[in-house]
Protein backbone atom coordinates (compact mmCIF):
# COMPACT_ATOMS: atom_id res chain seq x y z
CA UNK A 1 0.00 0.00 0.00
CA UNK A 2 1.81 3.33 -0.68
CA UNK A 3 1.48 5.79 1.81
CA UNK A 4 1.75 9.33 1.84
CA UNK A 5 2.58 11.96 5.18
CA UNK A 6 2.53 15.85 4.40
CA UNK A 7 5.40 15.98 7.47
CA UNK A 8 6.87 19.69 7.84
CA UNK A 9 7.12 22.65 6.10
CA UNK A 10 9.41 24.72 5.39
CA UNK A 11 9.50 28.59 5.30
CA UNK A 12 11.80 29.26 2.36
CA UNK A 13 12.98 33.09 2.09
CA UNK A 14 12.06 34.13 -1.10
CA UNK A 15 12.56 37.88 -2.26
CA UNK A 16 9.68 39.83 -3.57
CA UNK A 17 10.79 43.18 -3.53
CA UNK A 18 14.58 42.65 -4.85
CA UNK A 19 15.01 43.69 -8.40
CA UNK A 20 15.90 41.53 -10.82
CA UNK A 21 19.67 41.57 -11.58
CA UNK A 22 21.02 42.97 -15.30
CA UNK A 23 24.53 43.29 -16.71
CA UNK A 24 26.22 44.43 -20.01
CA UNK A 25 28.36 41.12 -20.18
CA UNK A 26 27.17 39.76 -23.26
CA UNK A 27 27.46 35.98 -21.68
CA UNK A 28 27.05 35.42 -17.76
CA UNK A 29 26.57 32.85 -15.10
CA UNK A 30 26.67 32.95 -11.21
CA UNK A 31 26.78 29.25 -9.49
CA UNK A 32 26.62 28.59 -5.91
CA UNK A 33 29.22 25.80 -5.13
CA UNK A 34 27.89 23.52 -2.90
CA UNK A 35 24.55 23.24 -4.48
CA UNK A 36 25.35 23.70 -8.17
CA UNK A 37 22.19 26.14 -8.09
CA UNK A 38 22.28 28.91 -10.97
CA UNK A 39 21.42 32.48 -9.31
CA UNK A 40 21.98 33.95 -12.80
CA UNK A 41 22.55 33.78 -15.65
CA UNK A 42 22.26 35.33 -19.39
CA UNK A 43 22.89 33.17 -22.92
CA UNK A 44 25.06 30.93 -20.53
CA UNK A 45 25.15 27.90 -22.83
CA UNK A 46 25.95 29.83 -26.16
CA UNK A 47 29.36 29.22 -28.08
CA UNK A 48 31.65 32.22 -27.39
CA UNK A 49 35.37 32.37 -27.60
CA UNK A 50 36.59 31.75 -23.91
CA UNK A 51 39.98 33.68 -24.87
CA UNK A 52 42.80 32.58 -21.80
CA UNK A 53 39.68 31.63 -19.87
CA UNK A 54 40.40 27.82 -21.78
CA UNK A 55 43.62 27.50 -19.70
CA UNK A 56 41.55 26.29 -17.25
CA UNK A 57 41.32 22.78 -18.68
CA UNK A 58 45.17 23.35 -19.52
CA UNK A 59 45.56 23.66 -15.66
CA UNK A 60 42.93 21.20 -14.94
CA UNK A 61 44.98 18.31 -16.88
CA UNK A 62 47.99 19.25 -14.64
CA UNK A 63 46.41 18.79 -11.57
CA UNK A 64 44.80 15.35 -12.84
CA UNK A 65 48.13 14.28 -13.40
CA UNK A 66 49.84 15.63 -10.61
CA UNK A 67 47.73 14.25 -8.47
CA UNK A 68 47.14 10.66 -9.92
CA UNK A 69 51.65 10.45 -9.72
CA UNK A 70 52.27 11.02 -13.64
CA UNK A 71 54.04 14.46 -12.79
CA UNK A 72 55.41 16.14 -10.37
CA UNK A 73 55.90 19.73 -9.75
CA UNK A 74 59.79 19.11 -9.89
CA UNK A 75 59.51 17.34 -13.09
CA UNK A 76 61.17 19.33 -15.81
CA UNK A 77 60.04 20.73 -19.57
CA UNK A 78 61.67 21.90 -22.37
CA UNK A 79 60.93 25.26 -24.04
CA UNK A 80 61.10 24.38 -27.54
CA UNK A 81 61.50 27.03 -30.19
CA UNK A 82 57.73 26.77 -31.39
CA UNK A 83 56.50 27.51 -27.94
CA UNK A 84 58.57 30.32 -27.61
CA UNK A 85 57.27 31.68 -31.18
CA UNK A 86 54.17 31.04 -30.67
CA UNK A 87 53.38 32.37 -27.13
CA UNK A 88 56.98 34.13 -26.45
CA UNK A 89 56.92 37.99 -26.47
CA UNK A 90 57.44 38.26 -30.01
CA UNK A 91 53.60 37.16 -30.24
CA UNK A 92 52.44 40.10 -28.88
CA UNK A 93 50.11 37.90 -26.31
CA UNK A 94 50.38 37.58 -22.74
CA UNK A 95 53.95 35.37 -21.69
CA UNK A 96 56.10 33.87 -19.38
CA UNK A 97 59.16 35.12 -20.91
CA UNK A 98 60.60 31.63 -21.21
CA UNK A 99 63.53 31.37 -23.42
CA UNK A 100 64.23 28.42 -25.95
CA UNK A 101 65.85 25.11 -24.80
CA UNK A 102 65.23 26.32 -20.72
CA UNK A 103 64.39 24.10 -18.74
CA UNK A 104 61.66 24.89 -16.01
CA UNK A 105 59.58 22.81 -13.53
CA UNK A 106 56.24 21.90 -13.48
CA UNK A 107 55.98 24.43 -10.55
CA UNK A 108 56.90 26.97 -12.29
CA UNK A 109 54.78 26.53 -15.26
CA UNK A 110 51.69 26.45 -13.50
CA UNK A 111 52.33 29.45 -11.73
CA UNK A 112 53.26 30.81 -15.44
CA UNK A 113 49.92 29.51 -16.52
CA UNK A 114 47.71 30.74 -13.80
CA UNK A 115 49.23 33.94 -12.63
CA UNK A 116 50.80 35.08 -15.72
CA UNK A 117 48.23 33.70 -18.21
CA UNK A 118 51.68 32.24 -20.31
CA UNK A 119 50.98 31.25 -23.39
CA UNK A 120 54.68 29.97 -23.97
CA UNK A 121 53.68 28.00 -20.54
CA UNK A 122 50.23 25.97 -21.62
CA UNK A 123 52.89 25.26 -25.33
CA UNK A 124 55.62 24.22 -23.35
CA UNK A 125 53.25 21.97 -20.84
CA UNK A 126 50.93 20.97 -24.16
CA UNK A 127 54.06 19.25 -26.03
CA UNK A 128 56.10 17.76 -23.08
CA UNK A 129 52.68 15.88 -22.24
CA UNK A 130 51.06 14.69 -25.02
CA UNK A 131 54.37 15.38 -27.60
CA UNK A 132 51.99 18.10 -29.65
CA UNK A 133 49.79 21.23 -29.04
CA UNK A 134 47.60 19.70 -31.67
CA UNK A 135 47.49 16.05 -29.28
CA UNK A 136 46.98 17.55 -26.29
CA UNK A 137 43.98 19.44 -27.69
CA UNK A 138 42.56 16.19 -28.29
CA UNK A 139 43.03 15.22 -24.28
CA UNK A 140 41.68 18.71 -23.81
CA UNK A 141 38.52 17.08 -25.95
CA UNK A 142 38.28 13.80 -24.02
CA UNK A 143 38.90 15.21 -20.95
CA UNK A 144 36.06 18.02 -21.35
CA UNK A 145 33.36 14.75 -22.14
CA UNK A 146 34.84 13.12 -19.40
CA UNK A 147 33.65 15.91 -16.90
CA UNK A 148 30.09 16.66 -18.02
CA UNK A 149 31.37 19.95 -20.66
CA UNK A 150 28.24 19.46 -23.09
CA UNK A 151 29.46 23.15 -25.49
CA UNK A 152 33.26 23.20 -25.50
CA UNK A 153 35.65 22.10 -28.04
CA UNK A 154 39.26 23.18 -27.56
CA UNK A 155 41.64 23.55 -30.82
CA UNK A 156 45.23 24.91 -28.52
CA UNK A 157 45.96 24.69 -24.82
CA UNK A 158 45.92 28.61 -24.59
CA UNK A 159 42.65 30.42 -25.64
CA UNK A 160 44.64 32.02 -28.86
CA UNK A 161 41.85 33.03 -31.13
CA UNK A 162 40.64 30.05 -33.62
CA UNK A 163 37.76 29.50 -34.85
CA UNK A 164 37.38 25.72 -33.55
CA UNK A 165 38.22 26.78 -30.30
CA UNK A 166 34.45 27.72 -27.89
CA UNK A 167 32.93 27.33 -24.82
CA UNK A 168 29.81 28.48 -22.98
CA UNK A 169 29.73 30.40 -19.41
CA UNK A 170 27.97 27.64 -18.41
CA UNK A 171 30.82 24.94 -19.26
CA UNK A 172 33.51 26.81 -17.77
CA UNK A 173 31.54 27.67 -14.55
CA UNK A 174 31.02 23.26 -14.77
CA UNK A 175 34.93 23.28 -14.96
CA UNK A 176 35.86 25.76 -12.60
CA UNK A 177 33.65 23.70 -9.77
CA UNK A 178 35.58 20.67 -10.72
CA UNK A 179 39.00 22.53 -10.38
CA UNK A 180 38.02 23.61 -6.99
CA UNK A 181 36.22 20.30 -5.93
CA UNK A 182 39.13 17.68 -7.34
CA UNK A 183 42.21 19.60 -7.16
CA UNK A 184 41.29 21.93 -3.25
CA UNK A 185 45.14 21.02 -2.81
CA UNK A 186 46.74 23.00 -6.03
CA UNK A 187 43.64 25.34 -6.20
CA UNK A 188 45.57 27.68 -3.64
CA UNK A 189 47.88 28.76 -6.28
CA UNK A 190 45.64 30.77 -7.79
CA UNK A 191 44.82 33.52 -5.26
CA UNK A 192 49.02 34.11 -6.06
CA UNK A 193 49.13 37.81 -6.62
CA UNK A 194 52.81 38.17 -8.30
CA UNK A 195 55.11 35.46 -9.60
CA UNK A 196 58.65 36.08 -11.07
CA UNK A 197 60.53 34.08 -13.94
CA UNK A 198 63.74 35.07 -15.64
CA UNK A 199 63.80 38.43 -13.63
CA UNK A 200 60.91 39.37 -14.79
CA UNK A 201 57.55 40.31 -12.40
CA UNK A 202 54.00 39.94 -13.00
CA UNK A 203 50.85 40.36 -11.62
CA UNK A 204 47.68 38.53 -11.67
CA UNK A 205 45.50 39.83 -13.58
CA UNK A 206 42.50 38.67 -11.83
CA UNK A 207 40.40 42.16 -10.75
CA UNK A 208 38.79 40.32 -7.58
CA UNK A 209 41.84 39.45 -5.73
CA UNK A 210 42.53 43.17 -5.14
CA UNK A 211 38.92 44.36 -4.87
CA UNK A 212 36.87 41.66 -3.13
CA UNK A 213 37.33 40.27 0.40
CA UNK A 214 37.09 36.23 -0.20
CA UNK A 215 38.15 36.06 -3.70
CA UNK A 216 40.82 33.39 -4.45
CA UNK A 217 40.60 32.61 -8.24
CA UNK A 218 40.58 31.70 -11.18
CA UNK A 219 40.91 33.03 -14.81
CA UNK A 220 40.37 36.39 -16.63
CA UNK A 221 40.64 36.35 -20.49
CA UNK A 222 40.48 38.96 -23.42
CA UNK A 223 40.71 39.34 -27.22
CA UNK A 224 39.41 40.98 -29.74
CA UNK A 225 36.34 38.62 -30.25
CA UNK A 226 35.43 37.83 -27.10
CA UNK A 227 35.87 40.94 -25.57
CA UNK A 228 37.08 41.39 -21.60
CA UNK A 229 36.21 37.43 -19.99
CA UNK A 230 36.34 36.31 -16.24
CA UNK A 231 35.48 33.10 -14.48
CA UNK A 232 35.61 33.67 -10.98
CA UNK A 233 34.83 32.26 -7.45
CA UNK A 234 34.75 33.76 -4.37
CA UNK A 235 34.05 32.55 -0.20
CA UNK A 236 31.85 34.40 2.14
CA UNK A 237 31.31 33.18 5.47
CA UNK A 238 31.52 29.79 4.38
CA UNK A 239 29.58 29.99 0.98
CA UNK A 240 31.61 29.86 -1.80
CA UNK A 241 30.03 31.16 -5.43
CA UNK A 242 31.87 31.12 -9.03
CA UNK A 243 31.38 33.37 -12.00
CA UNK A 244 31.48 33.48 -15.36
CA UNK A 245 31.09 36.76 -17.37
CA UNK A 246 32.41 37.45 -21.29
CA UNK A 247 32.03 39.94 -23.78
CA UNK A 248 32.66 43.32 -21.95
CA UNK A 249 34.09 46.21 -23.71
CA UNK A 250 36.97 47.27 -21.20
CA UNK A 251 39.03 45.85 -18.06
CA UNK A 252 37.12 48.28 -15.89
CA UNK A 253 33.77 47.47 -17.15
CA UNK A 254 34.81 43.54 -16.58
CA UNK A 255 35.92 44.28 -12.70
CA UNK A 256 33.14 46.31 -12.02
CA UNK A 257 30.73 43.61 -13.24
CA UNK A 258 32.29 40.79 -11.86
CA UNK A 259 31.87 42.30 -8.54
CA UNK A 260 28.48 42.93 -8.87
CA UNK A 261 27.55 39.53 -9.91
CA UNK A 262 29.80 38.21 -6.84
CA UNK A 263 28.35 40.55 -4.25
CA UNK A 264 24.46 39.97 -5.96
CA UNK A 265 24.65 36.05 -4.86
CA UNK A 266 26.02 36.80 -1.86
CA UNK A 267 23.46 39.72 -0.61
CA UNK A 268 20.32 38.06 -2.37
CA UNK A 269 20.70 34.08 -1.82
CA UNK A 270 21.30 32.07 1.24
CA UNK A 271 21.45 28.05 1.84
CA UNK A 272 19.63 26.29 3.61
CA UNK A 273 20.11 22.85 4.63
CA UNK A 274 16.84 20.68 4.57
CA UNK A 275 18.07 17.81 6.20
CA UNK A 276 20.74 16.16 7.67
CA UNK A 277 22.61 12.95 7.03
CA UNK A 278 20.59 10.41 9.15
CA UNK A 279 17.71 12.53 9.83
CA UNK A 280 15.27 10.19 10.51
CA UNK A 281 11.68 10.81 8.83
CA UNK A 282 9.45 7.75 9.55
CA UNK A 283 9.78 4.12 9.91
CA UNK A 284 7.76 1.91 7.65
CA UNK A 285 7.02 -1.89 9.01
CA UNK A 286 8.53 -4.93 7.63
CA UNK A 287 6.46 -8.20 6.77
CA UNK A 288 8.40 -11.04 7.59
CA UNK A 289 11.06 -9.05 9.67
CA UNK A 290 12.67 -10.21 12.69
CA UNK A 291 11.99 -6.66 13.44
CA UNK A 292 8.53 -5.24 13.19
CA UNK A 293 9.69 -2.08 11.38
CA UNK A 294 13.18 -0.10 10.01
CA UNK A 295 13.23 3.91 10.33
CA UNK A 296 13.69 5.55 7.41
CA UNK A 297 16.59 8.17 6.95
CA UNK A 298 17.95 10.55 4.34
CA UNK A 299 21.06 9.46 3.49
CA UNK A 300 23.30 12.52 2.74
CA UNK A 301 22.59 16.24 3.64
CA UNK A 302 20.29 18.23 1.81
CA UNK A 303 21.29 21.79 1.30
CA UNK A 304 18.89 24.05 -1.46
CA UNK A 305 19.90 27.86 -2.38
CA UNK A 306 16.81 30.25 -1.86
CA UNK A 307 16.63 33.75 -2.08
CA UNK A 308 16.48 36.00 1.24
CA UNK A 309 13.76 38.24 1.93
CA UNK A 310 10.13 37.41 2.50
CA UNK A 311 8.67 34.12 3.47
CA UNK A 312 7.16 31.22 1.27
CA UNK A 313 6.08 27.53 1.76
CA UNK A 314 8.30 24.59 1.10
CA UNK A 315 5.82 21.65 1.75
CA UNK A 316 7.83 17.73 2.15
CA UNK A 317 6.01 14.64 1.90
CA UNK A 318 7.02 11.74 2.49
CA UNK A 319 5.74 8.49 0.32
CA UNK A 320 6.53 5.03 0.88
CA UNK A 321 5.21 1.69 -0.11
CA UNK A 322 4.31 -0.76 3.06
CA UNK A 323 5.08 -2.95 4.30
CA UNK A 324 8.40 -4.28 3.13
CA UNK A 325 9.43 -7.64 2.49
CA UNK A 326 12.48 -8.54 4.95
CA UNK A 327 15.20 -9.02 4.40
CA UNK A 328 15.74 -4.98 4.29
CA UNK A 329 19.33 -4.42 3.80
CA UNK A 330 20.91 -0.79 5.86
CA UNK A 331 21.24 2.05 2.92
CA UNK A 332 18.66 0.35 0.52
CA UNK A 333 16.24 2.71 -0.90
CA UNK A 334 12.89 2.58 0.93
CA UNK A 335 10.71 5.81 -0.29
CA UNK A 336 11.48 9.44 -1.20
CA UNK A 337 10.49 13.05 0.18
CA UNK A 338 8.59 15.23 -2.32
CA UNK A 339 10.22 18.75 -1.73
CA UNK A 340 7.42 20.78 -3.07
CA UNK A 341 8.22 24.21 -3.93
CA UNK A 342 6.03 27.40 -3.91
CA UNK A 343 5.49 26.88 -7.73
CA UNK A 344 4.96 23.37 -7.76
CA UNK A 345 7.84 21.76 -8.63
CA UNK A 346 9.00 18.99 -7.45
CA UNK A 347 12.19 17.63 -6.68
CA UNK A 348 12.73 13.71 -5.21
CA UNK A 349 15.29 12.87 -1.78
CA UNK A 350 15.37 8.75 -1.38
CA UNK A 351 15.22 8.03 1.93
CA UNK A 352 17.09 4.60 2.81
CA UNK A 353 16.69 1.80 5.54
CA UNK A 354 18.80 2.50 8.83
CA UNK A 355 19.96 -0.98 9.46
CA UNK A 356 19.92 -4.25 8.63
CA UNK A 357 16.38 -6.33 8.99
CA UNK A 358 16.76 -10.08 8.99
CA UNK A 359 14.17 -12.50 7.46
CA UNK A 360 12.53 -14.73 10.22
CA UNK A 361 12.52 -18.62 9.48
CA UNK A 362 9.43 -20.87 8.28
CA UNK A 363 7.91 -21.33 11.29
CA UNK A 364 7.71 -17.86 12.07
CA UNK A 365 6.22 -16.69 8.70
CA UNK A 366 3.47 -19.45 8.72
CA UNK A 367 2.44 -17.47 11.85
CA UNK A 368 2.63 -14.41 10.28
CA UNK A 369 0.87 -15.63 7.35
CA UNK A 370 -1.96 -17.38 9.65
CA UNK A 371 -2.77 -14.18 11.46
CA UNK A 372 -2.40 -11.83 8.34
CA UNK A 373 -5.48 -14.73 6.89
CA UNK A 374 -7.34 -14.99 10.04
CA UNK A 375 -7.07 -10.60 10.26
CA UNK A 376 -8.74 -10.42 6.97
CA UNK A 377 -11.44 -12.66 7.32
Amino acid sequence: MKKVLLFLSFMALVSTSAKAFETSARNAILVDFETGTYLYAKNESDQMPPASMSKLMTVYIIFDKLKAGLLSFDDEFTVSENAWRKGGAASGGSTMFLKIGENVKVDDLLRGIIVQSGNDACIVAAENIAGSEEDFAVLMNETAQKIGLKNSVFANSTGLPDENQLMSAEDLAILARAIIKDFGEYYHIFQEKEFTHNGIKQGNRNPLLYSMSGADGLKTGHTEEAGFCLTGSAVKNGRRLIEVIAGLESNKARSDEAERLMSYGFREFKNYQLFKKGDVVGAVPVWYGKEKSVEMVVPFDVVKTLKKNGAKGYQFKLVYNEPIKAPVKKGAVIGKIEVISPDGDIENINVVAAKDVAKVGIFKRIIENAKYYLKGR
